[in-house]
């Protein structure tokens, strides 16, 4: 099964996706922390509601997670071309709602910001609580899987040893279109790549990750609890634009995709933030 979490008319619903059409599930409004895995199996299919995905907008496909969590470092090529020591414990930094983009949303420019960069990577949505999950049992608490660009203003991160100030921009981290669930596909060496303007800037499998999914779910349920609509982003491979040389950096009118096999894609227009009537930017 693939879910989304979609507007139409006006409303927003959780559908479930069959072909090139969504079909709304009854009693539901939004991917998130309402919806566990058993919610969603049985949850009812409201047939004669049956839309076409092209007359729908995508939201985020889990529009208010609690947590987001995200991973630096966790492809051997990533670290090579940072020029870090390989780590020994998952590098771990936050993400909020307000920073979520739906699938096909325009990413604006900050104007503050000149190093506007793209990161390519596998998330995935928690769909059953729990707290010191061993690894044995992790992807039993996995809803499924989406995918997101991890978008990342280097010259706010590389301000400080911290990254949240080059990572958490509100309205910048594209996410969706659909969760597909962990039977749909096999994502052990499912391929991963990011695509800038019709060129594929990176390109990996999900065999390369250093900490695995397991071991993420456990080593971040050690110290806070999982529950349903949680979203994980495991990393970006090698390629990103920072480190090119010479380096490569989003601008206005760039076509910028991240595709996972089997699980889906998202594409997106990089645009110059517009002036208010104030001649203020608002993002």
């Amino acid at each position: 099964m693939a879910y989304t979490t979609y507007v139409h008319d006006g409303i927003v619903r959780v559908g479930e996706i069959e072909g090139t059409s969504v079909v709304p599930l009854a009693g539901f409004t939004e991917l998130g922390a309402s919806t566990t895995i058993d919610d969603l199996r049985s949850a009812a299919r409201v047939t004669e509601a049956k839309v076409p995905l092209r007359e729908v907008r995508l939201l985020p496909v889990v529009p208010r997670p609690a947590k987001v969590f995200c991973v630096g470092l966790n492809y051997h090529a990533h670290v090579t071309e940072t020029h870090r020591e390989l780590p020994t414990y998952p590098v771990l930094f936050p993400k909020y709602a307000d920073s979520l983009l739906g699938a096909f949303d325009d990413i604006v420019l900050p104007p503050e910001a000149t190093q506007v960069d793209y990161e390519g990577e596998l998330a995935v949505v928690i769909g059953r609580s729990g707290r010191r999950i061993p690894e044995s049992h992790a992807l039993d608490h996995v809803l499924g899987y989406t995918v997101a660009n991890d978008i990342t203003m280097r010259d706010y991160q590389y301000k400080t040893h911290q990254w949240v100030q080059g990572k958490a921009w509100d309205a910048s981290t594209p996410l969706g279109p659909h969760v597909v669930t962990p039977e749909e596909v096999d994502i052990s060496t499912a391929g991963i790549r990011t695509i800038l303007n019709g060129e594929t800037v990176q390109e990996s499998d999900l065999s390369k990750l250093i900490f695995s999914i397991p071991r993420l779910i456990a080593t971040i349920s050690t110290f806070t609890r999982l529950d349903p609509g949680d979203v994980i982003l495991t990393g970006t491979p090698g390629g990103v634009g920072y480190r090119r040389d010479p380096q490569v950096f989003l601008r206005d009118g760039d076509r910028i995709s991240v595709e996972i096999d089997g699980v889906g894609a998202v594409h997106n227009v990089v645009r110059d933030a517009a002036p208010d009537s104030n001649g203020e930017h608002q993002r």
